[in-house]
């Protein structure tokens, strides 16, 4: 089969071929890797996943028919952006706007492509999508070089957690392909990717709307002695799942079954659990040893990370959803404050005087207090005194939380030390971030923070549980205490919640907008009377 567009046939390679059955094996047992493609608008993102959609035998034969009819590109191929931008308005603007997901099989691997916008307004877009990121793909058109758009996304690769970057400086076509301006813009990404720390970082000129340096070597470009882009994202190793850290387990959902069953769902975000291993639960320092394993009707010996099973216990210790099952002497900090940084995601600029709470795996706490120290500066890299921020600024910030909640460094742990920033009203995420470092619960709140106790809730609204010396009880009254510290919270009063006032912000997270629509804040008055 051949391709329409001028390839240029290099080494007698046919321009794409069907795997054997030999390499489908070898594929599965090399993993998948999943790829993100960034940069800024017209650099030629969709352009590239369409060509190499087109050049490894990635597409069906009446999407090559139609693409065959379609308007040329001005170099006289195909538009393979039209493979990737699946939305109207994507057509319509000749922008993509929505994270789009393409699979293809090139050289014995699997390759999950996530095509990400790249217009500032939907950076938001590609923060999701590289959240799931095993290596970047940096596009820049070779005419313009690294913008401040290429650098913002840098930060947020950075910032997620993405330590393999490719730099693919597209439209080599349109600079007569130099090897002076390939090096100019290999030596600015080159400090770019030593300013973020990449762990591996390489530059390869390419042509996406020709297929140069894509899928083949470019005879345009004998200078290049590097290898295809295709060649090289298909020697990078696979997304591996390591269970050498330690254990962590954040607990999704309590399980009853009948009178004598009571587990705890979730999924292994890192490490190891066996029968018979101890954990504790952080905040509270209760421990208990694992007494059964069960995944979809059966029993394990171990769960890994990513495994999502349901850890029976041998003692019935009061934990719910949003607790932190963790291995004795490896378990998280028990923290009150915390310093990150994060991407500000909405349209509505940050205000202190608005009430956000912060979401980790599963829990759900109120926040009382953030502080915009500093914003990172996309032309120095440097941070710069800030007290505020807007939609797709990269701020560094201290927040202070009602409560101790059991929070890793992100350094440390990917899964636990990462945190989304949630407006109470609207149940919107308005940041996403990762912790940088904790502050212990001796780090106490302002001294005219409100304490809000359990004797004060159970004087107040939840008198019709006073008495009650039951697990369900006492997990009720924590979930009324997270529920009127948000109200409070959004009424301006900063609020310290007793620790034993626990974790079910998860619960509270999800009747919070009902709360919301049917109190209003006169409501607050009336419960601070009742409580006091």
């Amino acid at each position: 089969m051949t391709a329409l567009a001028p390839t240029r046939e290099i080494e007698g390679r046919p321009a794409m071929r069907f795997r054997t059955a030999e390499e489908d094996a070898r594929a599965e047992a090399a993993g998948s890797l999943h790829v993100l493609t960034c940069g800024s608008v017209d650099d030629g993102k969709s352009t590239l996943i369409g060509r190499l959609l087109w050049d490894t035998a990635g597409l069906h034969a009446d999407q090559r028919e139609t693409l065959q009819r379609s308007p040329k590109t001005a170099a006289g191929t195909p538009d393979f952006s039209l493979l990737v931008d699946g939305l109207a308005a994507e057509r319509e603007q000749g922008i993509t706007i929505d994270v789009a997901w393409r699979y293809l099989d090139a050289q014995g691997r699997r390759l999950v492509i996530i095509d990400s916008p790249g217009h500032e307004q939907y950076t938001r877009n590609m923060a999701t999508g590289a959240s799931h990121a095993d290596v970047a793909i940096l596009l820049v058109d070779a005419r313009g070089g690294i913008k401040q758009q290429t650098r913002r996304h840098a930060a947020i690769l950075d910032l997620i957690g993405v330590r393999r970057v490719v730099l693919a400086i597209n439209k080599m076509d349109l600079v007569g392909w130099s090897e002076t301006r390939f090096a100019e813009i290999g030596a600015e990404f080159a400090k770019l990717a030593q300013r973020f720390g990449f762990d591996d970082a390489v530059a390869i000129p390419v042509s996406a709307v020709l297929g140069d340096n894509i899928a083949r070597r470019s005879l345009a470009m004998p200078w290049y002695g590097g290898v295809p882009l295709l060649e090289h994202l298909a020697g990078l190793p696979a997304r591996g799942i390591p269970s050498a850290g330690a254990f962590r387990f954040p607990v999704q959902l309590v399980v009853r079954a009948g009178q004598d069953f009571r587990g705890l769902a979730g999924t292994v975000s890192a490490g190891e659990i066996k029968v018979g291993d101890d954990v504790v639960e952080p905040v509270g320092g209760r421990r208990a040893r694992v007494r059964r394993i069960v995944t979809m009707g059966r029993d394990l010996e171990a769960a890994r990370q990513g495994q999502a099973v349901v850890l029976q216990l041998d003692a019935d210790i009061d934990v719910s959803r949003g607790a932190v099952l963790a291995s004795p002497g490896r378990e998280p900090a028990v923290a009150r404050g915390l310093d990150a940084r994060l991407v500000w995601l909405s349209d509505e600029r940050f205000s202190a005087d608005r009430g956000y709470l912060l979401r980790t795996a599963t829990d759900l706490i109120p926040i009382a207090s953030i502080e915009i120290r500093a914003h990172l500066d996309l032309e120095t890299l440097a941070e710069r005194q800030a007290a505020t921020c807007a939609a797709n600024d990269i701020a560094v910030a201290r927040i202070d939380l009602s409560r101790s909640a059991a929070i890793d460094l992100f350094s440390d742990q990917c899964e636990t030390g990462t945190f989304m920033l949630i407006d109470p009203i609207t149940g919107a995420s308005v940041a996403g971030g990762v912790v940088r470092a904790t502050h212990l619960p001796e780090a106490r709140l302002s001294t005219n923070a409100f304490r809000l106790t359990r004797d004060l809730i159970a004087r107040g609204i939840g008198a019709d549980l006073a008495g009650r010396a039951d697990a369900d009880s006492e997990r009720e009254l924590r979930r009324r205490a997270n529920e009127v510290a948000i109200l409070l919270r959004q009424a301006g009063v900063a609020v310290e919640l007793d620790d034993e006032q626990g974790a079910a912000g998860g619960r509270a997270a999800a009747a919070w907008p009902g709360v919301v629509a049917v109190l209003s804040l006169g409501f607050v008055a009336a419960v601070l009377l009742g409580l006091i």
